[in-house]
């Protein structure tokens, strides 16, 4: 696997979804903590030299947040801010979590709710991978679509 880092990775497009995949192994090895990743994407599938973490985020993403809805929503509406402000198109989302490879409820419940709050804000999610303890692996699309 050919080893990138955010800048050189910002002039290669990732238009598969195997090369989605090796993109991601490439940035983050395996998984540290519970927290979820994103990569911003423009419209040729380019990634921007953006790669954020966000750490505690709540259990649950149906969690009331006032004047926001849920967590999801909240998180949406944040994704959507910036995704104005850098000129993405596309979003990827890496869920890290120590453990084994196969997706929980919890991971899913999350890729769920976070895939639908962000089609009711107009995002593109290109794709949803877990970050665990071995490498990563891909969401069933079912899982999150």
């Amino acid at each position: 696997m050919t080893r990138f880092n955010v800048e050189a990775a910002t002039r290669m497009p990732i238009p598969t979804d195997h090369d989605v995949q090796e993109r991601v192994a490439s940035l983050l090895e395996c998984a540290l903590r519970r927290q979820w990743w994103t990569l911003y994407l423009d419209e040729n599938d380019v990634q921007l030299p953006i790669l954020m973490p966000m750490a505690g985020y709540p259990d649950s993403p149906d969690e009331p947040v006032p004047e926001s809805g849920t967590a999801a929503a909240l998180l949406a509406n944040r994704l959507s801010m910036v995704v104005d402000e850098v000129g993405a198109a596309k979003l990827v989302f890496v869920w890290e979590r120590p453990g084994g490879a196969e997706s929980t409820e919890a991971d899913r419940a999350w890729a769920r709710a976070l895939g639908e709050a962000c089609r009711a804000e107009g995002l593109a999610v290109r794709a949803q991978l877990i970050l665990h303890d071995a490498g990563v692996r891909w969401f069933a699309r079912d899982d999150y679509a």
